[in-house]
């Protein structure tokens, strides 16, 4: 092996578990750096420049040691014991939804270790989680500029369902930053 070289993860090191309080710093930097890479043009850019990891771990430590219901979830993706990515899961907020709709409301996936399955393993993990809480369907909404995203959603199974929403909001001294138009895509979970 050569200086510089860098063994890939081993499989057997990567897992998925239940979020712990002591996760929340971790939480807060993936969901940073993935948030950076993924809605640099979505998101205003002072926004985006000022926010620090700790400003988004406070609501990841309320989310796990507080949970609105015993219906919602939050589990992290490890490689080893290092907390790559994060999923979160509710009960949808959608006026269409039924009681038995639940909303991936958040996976993210550090940009160092994406392509390492860390996302396929959480999504399994959320859908099984859902299907345990009494969940029978799964929405989740994104971006339609994300392609990345939306293939790798439609590659396990979700497929758009017609709705889609626009988000707006303001920029640093009322500068507004594009708006953002998002497609849901669902799919039913296996009894």
């Amino acid at each position: 092996m050569e200086t510089g070289d860098v063994l890939a993860p081993n499989a057997a090191d990567a897992s998925v578990r239940p979020a712990r309080a002591g996760d929340a710093a971790a939480m807060g930097a993936v969901q940073l750096r993935s948030w950076r890479r993924a809605y640099g043009g979505l998101m205003p850019a002072p926004l985006l420049d000022r926010l620090e990891a700790a400003d988004l771990a406070a609501p990841w430590h309320a989310a796990v040691t507080a949970p609105p219901s015993p219906r919602h979830a939050v589990l992290v993706a490890c490689a080893g014991a290092v907390v790559v990515g994060l999923a979160a899961l509710a009960p949808s907020a959608d006026p269409d939804a039924a009681g038995t709709d639940a909303e991936l409301v958040a996976l993210e996936v550090d940009p160092v270790h994406q392509r390492a399955g860390h996302g396929s393993r959480l999504l399994a993990a959320v859908a099984e989680s859902a299907a345990g809480r009494g969940f029978t369907a799964l929405r989740v909404w994104s971006p339609t500029t994300d392609g990345a995203r939306l293939a790798f959603l439609t590659s396990a199974g979700l497929r758009p369902d017609g709705a889609r929403r626009r988000l707006r909001s303001d920029g640093d001294g009322g500068d507004p930053s594009p708006e953002a138009v998002e497609e849901r895509l669902a799919a039913a979970l296996p009894a």
